[in-house]
């Protein structure tokens, strides 16, 4: 992984359809080149990224305790 680089640093702005460096606020930051809100992901690299989470995820529900159940009959 890379070490990572304020003046690399990239967001989609997508005013400019594109990655772009952005400058940063407290709540919100904008693209260095047009001014517009940009995001962290384009739509497509967003779903793609929620889909490989996904795929990634454990199926099923919780796993069982070991040593069985305390409260027997």
């Amino acid at each position: 992984m890379e070490t990572p680089d304020f003046y690399s640093d990239r967001k989609f702005c997508s005013h400019c359809n594109r990655y772009v460096p952005y400058l940063m606020s407290v709540d919100r930051s904008y693209c260095a080149e047009c001014g517009q809100e940009v995001r962290l992901f384009s739509k497509e690299d967003w779903s793609s990224f929620h889909q490989n989470v996904q795929e990634r995820k454990p199926k099923g529900g919780r796993p069982r305790k070991a040593g069985g159940n305390k409260f027997t009959a």
